[in-house]
């Protein structure tokens, strides 16, 4: 039998709702196993169009010459904000607990494999 995972999330608004705003904005969402176990990426390559934001996720390995895109999400330009905030807002609590995230220094990766992005 195929375990299912439910998980209650609220939409994310840039404006502070009540409790019953709250409660009608809650939906269930399903997270079958397989998606669960998620997929490891160590570069986001993000491009955009007037009408969306495409984020490639991609697991370089070292001392591998080609890398594959792992996942390919696409966003309207107003959930790229909701989704920013989101990330930030995270980010703020897990310094909080874990210490300052080390800032990397601005690598030179070659991303020569694959076409060029257009959308």
């Amino acid at each position: 039998m195929n375990m299912k995972n439910y998980l209650k999330v609220k939409e994310l608004g840039l404006e502070p709702m009540t409790k019953k705003e709250k409660d009608n904005h809650n939906i269930n969402i399903e997270l079958d196993d397989s998606t669960s176990q998620g997929t490891y990426s160590n570069l986001v390559i993000v491009n955009h169009s007037p009408t969306e934001f495409v984020l490639d996720f991609i697991n370089v390995m070292p001392g591998t010459p080609k890398a594959k895109v792992r996942s390919r999400i696409i966003l309207t330009p107003e959930h790229t904000k909701k989704f920013i905030k989101a990330l930030n807002d995270n980010l703020v609590k897990y310094e909080s607990v874990n210490g300052p995230v080390k800032d990397f220094k601005k690598d030179i990766i070659p991303l020569n494999f694959g076409p060029k992005a257009e959308a």
